[in-house]
């Protein structure tokens, strides 16, 4: 039996991280993942292939220079899905050979094979060749991700009726398309394949969707995908799924129907943790196959068993796993590290993206913090003329009280790159003064920052110290 100080199950975002910090500090470490490929579901079916595909679409689409050459306008007019997945592959494969370079630079072992635990410090992996390896650890942290949920109410044949994972091996890009579930997922392939022109109905059961985003960033991005084309049925349950053979039919609880040549089955992720043997481990996952764990430490309720990424929850972004699973195997091994920070991003890759940090409008207005609102539009940017951007906004909250930076919610072009200078400004605690203050280059989206500061500070009292510098430049002492 070989022993470990860090046995990792899982290789993505968080297991990937957790390998390579472990290797750094020159402890013996394993990976362990179930395919013959490392990645996970982020490198394979996740967030690098649905982000490659939204690139691909726009670029041979030629969406984003259709407000200038009309709509009709497309880079390569007859599009197809193997030009879709010439990119996606290229992508993938670099992924792959990448992290397979940094898991031997830091002399990371790695096994295929699936994991189950035989005790609190013990697993067995059984491997594609039939062969079962017994190994113990120190320490474990479970990074399996997360899995596809698909009911037994829904007749999935890989074709025309598919999941999230199964999505991308499309055999031919249909004319139309069902979504089923207005989560992360299903609106950013919702919007993705409108891009492409294809028929999109996106039902989502309840009546609101996306509800962790700012509700003024909701009605600008519903107002936009339903311009853009997509059928937003929200409060609309589905009683059936029907393969009808060339098309699928969807029949809702009021009384309509939708019918579509594809349908992608998108409403939610369960725990990868069915096949562990948690028990034997001592844990127990939750209805949807997560597990609890520390916050801090990520410890779950066996001290020297971690979890990180997908598997624990909300919220479940690849940028967040790669933190947890660093700060889990720092100390997992009992090495110092720096906390996380409190402010991260959050970004949908949707078309037009969305991404904030900080508090909504809504959860300030449910503390009841007095604030004062900042906005700018993309359209109103010198950038956004250039780039032809007809659509898009900066929404800023600031303090009234000590006029710091709340929250900051983007949705338009760049929304994603955008946002990490309101992150940096809410963590390092600073005020729309920044922004009135400073310079940004010209012309930028970036600018939009500018924008919404002043047209929140104009909106506020003048802070005292601001008066006395006014006074000190009429008698020509300047403003300091």
């Amino acid at each position: 039996m070989s022993h470990y100080d860090l046995i990792i199950i899982g290789s993505g975002p968080a297991g990937r991280a957790a390998g390579i910090q472990a290797g750094k500090l020159k402890r013996r470490v394993l990976v362990v993942d179930r395919k013959d490929r490392l990645g996970g579901v982020s490198v394979h079916t996740g967030t690098i292939p649905s982000k490659t595909l939204r690139e691909t679409v726009l670029n041979l689409s030629g969406w984003r220079e259709r407000s200038f050459y009309g709509r009709a306008y497309r880079v390569k007019d007859e599009i197809r899905a193997e030009d879709l997945k010439v990119r996606l592959h290229k992508t993938l494969e670099y992924e792959v050979d990448v992290l397979e370079h940094q898991f031997n630079r830091n002399h990371v072992d790695t096994l295929s094979g699936a994991a189950r635990f035989t005790g609190p410090d013990r697993i067995e992996v059984a491997t594609e060749a039939g062969d079962v390896a017994r190994l113990s650890a120190g320490r474990f942290l479970i990074a399996t991700g997360t899995r596809t949920h698909r009911p037994k109410t829904v007749p999935f044949n890989r074709r025309t009726i598919v999941d999230s994972d199964e999505f991308l091996d499309m055999a031919q890009i249909p004319r139309s398309l069902i979504v089923v579930g207005a989560g992360v997922i299903g609106v950013e392939y919702a919007t993705m394949f409108s891009a492409l022109d294809v028929r999109v109905t996106l039902i989502e059961s309840r009546e609101t969707f996306l509800e962790f985003i700012d509700k003024t960033l909701i009605g600008e991005f519903t107002h936009q995908i339903r311009e853009n084309g997509v059928d937003l049925r929200l409060g609309s349950a589905i009683e059936n799924i029907e393969d009808m053979g060339e098309h699928v039919e969807v029949s809702l609880a009021n009384g309509r129907h939708v019918r579509a040549e594809m349908l992608l089955f998108a409403a939610g992720r369960i725990g990868a943790t069915a096949t562990l043997n948690l028990k034997a481990a001592g844990l127990e996952a939750d209805a949807r196959g997560r597990l609890a764990v520390d916050r801090k430490t990520y410890q779950t309720a066996t001290p020297h068993i971690y979890a990180a990424g997908d598997v624990i929850g909300h919220p479940s972004l690849a940028s967040t796993a790669l933190q947890q699973g660093r700060v889990a195997a720092c100390h997992a091994l009992e090495t110092p590290t720096l906390p996380e920070s409190p402010w991260f991003p959050y970004g949908i890759y949707s078309v037009p993206e969305i991404s904030t940090c900080g508090m909504s409008e809504e959860e300030l207005q449910t503390r009841g913090i007095p604030y004062e609102v900042g906005i700018a539009r993309f359209r109103e940017t010198s950038r956004g003329h250039i780039m032809g951007l007809e659509h898009g906004m900066l929404k800023m909250l600031v303090s009234l009280k000590t006029r710091r930076i709340l929250g900051v919610q983007i949705v338009g072009e760049g929304a994603t790159e955008l946002i990490h200078i309101a992150q940096a400004v809410l963590n390092l605690k600073g005020t729309v003064d920044y922004f009135v203050e400073n310079t940004f280059n010209y012309p930028t989206l970036a600018e939009a920052y500018k924008v919404a500061g002043l047209d929140a500070f104009n909106r506020m009292p003048i802070p005292d110290e601001y008066k006395v510098g006014r006074k000190g430049a009429e008698t020509g002492a300047g403003t300091g």
